[in-house]
């Protein structure tokens, strides 16, 4: 995978959770047992690790499992996960955090791989967000397409049943590269909060 800026990224990402009100914070996402407010616990948490990861600066934010606990956030999360964002985008504009090895979420894994993960995470999750809290989303082009082109090689590898991603959910042949990417990450791109 060739380098991809996060930024336009992780920018959409910080707008979504910005207009998530405190009465939507109790909302359900497409992640199984996840609400609003796990969700941005999830990103915010993510963002420290993979900037971390970046970094290669490994330690307690690397070494932690995401499954470790039922993320959630604090009082300052307006303010925190917007930095966050920022500090994780900025350390994956340097080229030396797409080589080498590094570790993130307890797992050894190639910069390259760490930095395609990444991508997935913050393409899907604001997917996820966006869902959730009833907004508009257009994930940035290139960050869509890193995503896809990871979930597609992730969607052929034999162990999948054992990572971190729910079987392919079909969608039709036509179908957007967001709502093919959504399907190939294990969720229905039909999926819409009950109460609507």
């Amino acid at each position: 995978m060739t380098m991809v800026d996060l930024g336009p990224q992780t920018r959409i990402v910080a707008q979504l959770a910005a207009a998530v009100t405190d009465e939507r914070l109790t909302a359900a996402t497409p992640c199984p047992d996840l609400a609003v407010r796990n969700l941005l616990g999830h990103l915010l948490h993510l963002s420290v690790a993979f900037r971390d990861a970046a970094r290669k600066d490994l330690g307690a934010t690397t070494d932690t499992s995401p499954d470790a606990a039922v993320p959630d956030i604090g009082p300052g999360w307006r303010e925190e996960l917007p930095k966050a964002l920022d500090d994780l985008a900025d350390a994956w504009r340097d080229p030396a955090a797409w080589t080498g090895l590094t570790r993130v979420g307890g797992i050894d894994l190639p910069g390259e791989i760490a930095g395609a993960v990444a991508v997935d995470e913050l393409v899907i999750h604001g997917w996820d967000l966006a869902r959730a809290t009833g907004q508009t989303y257009a994930p940035d082009p290139d960050a869509l397409d890193a995503a896809h082109g990871f979930l597609l090689a992730a969607a052929e590898d034999a162990d999948r049943g054992n990572g971190i991603f729910g079987p392919v959910v079909p969608v039709p042949q036509d179908a957007s590269l967001l709502d093919r990417a959504v399907g190939l990450s294990g969720r229905d791109p039909g999926w819409r909060p009950a109460a609507e």
